[in-house]
């Protein structure tokens, strides 16, 4: 998967209602959830007690946050574009959030996403509603499926 590459946010403007490159996959490790319950102070046993959650679990292991999935879409989205005169780029925020399905440790998971809406943000900004999907390999439901709002600056 080769990213889109901008040289300015004028021309990243013709991508408006258009569907951006399919993100390549990323595996979910224990570390990193373990990472993100450390951060987040999230330390429910579905997400760290691999053993108990081999047991006790309906998933018969553990599973990510939800929010983790959200968290990584900065990272995922800057995998499939880019736009060199950005000077900086910010999380606005969200419109929608969803999480259809679990993501147990050591699924895969790849953004689909299309570019809904771009608007301007001050002299030398937009702010992009993104649709995003974020998939699980052989599964049929999404792990998230969210409407991200981001601010970029030249």
């Amino acid at each position: 998967m080769n990213p889109l590459i901008f040289n300015s946010i004028e021309e990243f403007r013709t991508m408006e209602g258009k569907a951006l490159p399919d993100g390549q996959w990323y595996t979910v490790t224990q570390q990193m959830i373990n990472d993100f319950a450390n951060a987040t102070l999230d330390k429910q046993w579905i997400h760290v007690d691999e053993k108990r959650a081999e047991k006790e679990s309906p998933f018969k292991s553990t599973v990510a946050h939800g929010f983790m999935s959200v968290s990584m879409l900065s990272k995922l989205l800057e995998d499939v574009f880019s736009i060199k005169s950005l000077q900086m780029g910010l999380n606005y925020g969200l419109n929608k959030v969803r999480f259809p399905n679990p993501v147990p440790v050591n699924s895969e998971l790849r953004l689909l996403s299309l570019v809904k809406e771009i608007e301007n943000l001050g002299e030398n900004g937009i702010k992009v509603t993104f649709l995003c999907t974020v998939t699980i390999k052989g599964q049929e439901k999404p792990a998230c499926v969210a409407e991200f709002i981001a601010a970029l600056f030249e």
